[in-house]
């Protein structure tokens, strides 16, 4: 079996896995609201500011922090919303596992990408 089988294989089996099952059903009852979905896509859209920010060395900017845990603090009152931002982050999880078994197979040092 070649390397791209084994991927497709790998791509199939987080398909079938817990942790992608939970995530689409989560995602389905959370985009089921309007508001849920444009709130979420607010919530991501300032999650990746904020993260580009300390990836490059920068202080967070405080006014964007500031509607990032505000726009939290609304979305924790959704459990559908919050119940799909944690099956998220578990899936989010899995592929970093994943990514690390794979990084050292071909001896890539992940911590030097992750800052630690």
């Amino acid at each position: 079996m070649n390397i791209y089988d084994q991927a497709h294989a790998m791509a199939k089996a987080i398909k079938e896995s817990e942790e992608y099952t939970l995530y689409q059903r989560a995602k389905e009852a959370a985009y089921e609201s309007e508001t849920n979905k444009a709130l979420l896509k607010e919530y991501k859209r300032l999650q990746l500011q904020l993260q580009i920010q300390v990836s490059g060395g920068q202080q967070p900017d405080s006014e964007l922090m500031e509607k990032y845990q505000k726009l939290t603090a609304v979305l924790q009152m959704s459990n559908e919303a919050t119940a799909f931002i944690m099956a998220e982050f578990r899936l989010q999880r899995l592929l970093a596992d994943i990514y690390k078994i794979l990084g050292e197979a071909a001896d890539i040092d992940i911590d030097m990408l992750q800052g630690n």
